[in-house]
C-alpha cells in the first residue's frame, strides 16, 4: 500500500478544505484535482513522483467530499465555487501560480481555471478529461437527447435517488465502479446502441457476477475510499453533476481559450471520455501537447500510474524550468 501524508487542513473561499502535501517547498506547485467518486487519494501514485522530481505536489480533497466541507445547497457545487476553492488554496499555501492537473470532474476545474482564474495558473494537465466547449444547448437536455433518460449523468440530476443507492452499500459501489479492462474502445463502437446508452446505474443493479473487468484496487486501498464514503456519503460529489446547467449558463460570456501551456494525456479504452473528444482542443489551447496511454480504461493515474507519472514530470520538465 502507497503511503500517503496527513492532512493540512486550510480555510479556503468559504469553506475547510483538507489538502495533502507533499515535495520541497520551493518547487514549482503542482495541484492534482480528483474527480468523482474519489479523494485525493486517487493521486497517492502521483504524489511521490512528482515530489521525487522536485516539485512540490498538493492534493486536495474538494468541496463535498473526504474530510473538506459539504455545504447543504446545491448551487454551492458551481464551477465558480469550485475554480474559487482552488484560487483560495494557493492563498492558504502562499502559492503564486500553480500548474493545475486534474482527472474526470477534475479535469473541467483545472481547464476551467485558465478561463476563470487565469493569474493563478501556469499550465494545466487533463487526464482524460479534454477542454470542452460550451455545447450550444443546456448539457443535460443534449446528454437526454444523445443517450436517454437512462444515461448516468441525467440520472444524476434526481435529488437524492441515486445518492442512496450508492450509500446504500458503499463496499459494492466502489466494487463496481472501481474497476479496469471492462470494455475496450472497440467493443464499445461496435456495441448496438441500446448498449452505448451509459447506463451505469442499470448496469450496477446487475448480479455482480455479470459485471464486467477486473478489480482495481487493491483491499487496503478499497478501505481508504469505503471508509471516506460511508462517512460523507456521496450527495456532494453528485452535486457537482447538479450544476451542469447552471455552470452552461454562467459560462455564457467567457472566453474560451487556454492561455497557458497544456497537456492532454488520454487513456485508449475510457468510454466516457474517449481520446476523440480532444479532437480539436488544439483550436481553444494553442499550447497543447497529447499523449495517449494504451490499453487504459477511466481510472488512468491508478490503472497506469508509472506511464502517467512519466508523461507528466517529462512535459513539466521540458515546459517548466
Amino acid at each position: 500500500m502507497v503511503s500517503f501524508p496527513s492532512p493540512t487542513m486550510i480555510k479556503t473561499n468559504g469553506i475547510d478544505m483538507a489538502v495533502y502535501e507533499a515535495g520541497p517547498k520551493d518547487g514549482i506547485p503542482v495541484v492534482l484535482c480528483h474527480g468523482f467518486p474519489e479523494l485525493a487519494y486517487s493521486w497517492r501514485h502521483q504524489l511521490p513522483a512528482l515530489a521525487q522530481a522536485g516539485y512540490r505536489v498538493l492534493a486536495p480533497d474538494q468541496r463535498g467530499y473526504g474530510l473538506s466541507s459539504r455545504p447543504d445547497a446545491v448551487n454551492q457545487y458551481d464551477i465558480e465555487h469550485l475554480t474559487g476553492d482552488m484560487a483560495g488554496l494557493l492563498d492558504a499555501f502562499g502559492i503564486d501560480k500553480a500548474v493545475f492537473c486534474g482527472h474526470d470532474w477534475g479535469g473541467i476545474v483545472a481547464w476551467n481555471m485558465p478561463l476563470l482564474q487565469e493569474k493563478r495558473v501556469r499550465g494545466v494537465i487533463g487526464v482524460n478529461t479534454p477542454f470542452l466547449r460550451r455545447p450550444p444547448i443546456d448539457p443535460i437536455m443534449a446528454l437526454r437527447a444523445a443517450y436517454g433518460d437512462d444515461m448516468y449523468i441525467v440520472q444524476f440530476q434526481k435529488a437524492g435517488e441515486v445518492d442512496a443507492l450508492f450509500a446504500k452499500d458503499v463496499e459494492r459501489t466502489f466494487r463496481f465502479f472501481m474497476r479496469k479492462n471492462a470494455m475496450t474502445q472497440v467493443e464499445f463502437q461496435a456495441a448496438r446502441p441500446e448498449q452505448k446508452t451509459l447506463a451505469l446505474i442499470q448496469a450496477m443493479a446487475r448480479d455482480e457476477a455479470d459485471w464486467r473487468g477486473d478489480p482495481l484496487l487493491t483491499p487496503d486501498e478499497m478501505k481508504v475510499f469505503v471508509g471516506a464514503f460511508k462517512q460523507t456519503g456521496f450527495t456532494g460529489g453528485i452535486n457537482w453533476y447538479r450544476n451542469l446547467s447552471r455552470n452552461w449558463e454562467r459560462m455564457a460570456n467567457i472566453e474560451e481559450k487556454v492561455k497557458v501551456p497544456g497537456l492532454m494525456i488520454m487513456a485508449e479504452d475510457d468510454i466516457v471520455l474517449p481520446p476523440k473528444m480532444s479532437d480539436g482542443m488544439e483550436k481553444y489551447v494553442p499550447d497543447l501537447e497529447k499523449a495517449l496511454i494504451a490499453n487504459c480504461g477511466h481510472w488512468t493515474q491508478q490503472e497506469y500510474p508509472y506511464r502517467t507519472n512519466a508523461i507528466m514530470v517529462d512535459w513539466l520538465k521540458r515546459r517548466f524550468i
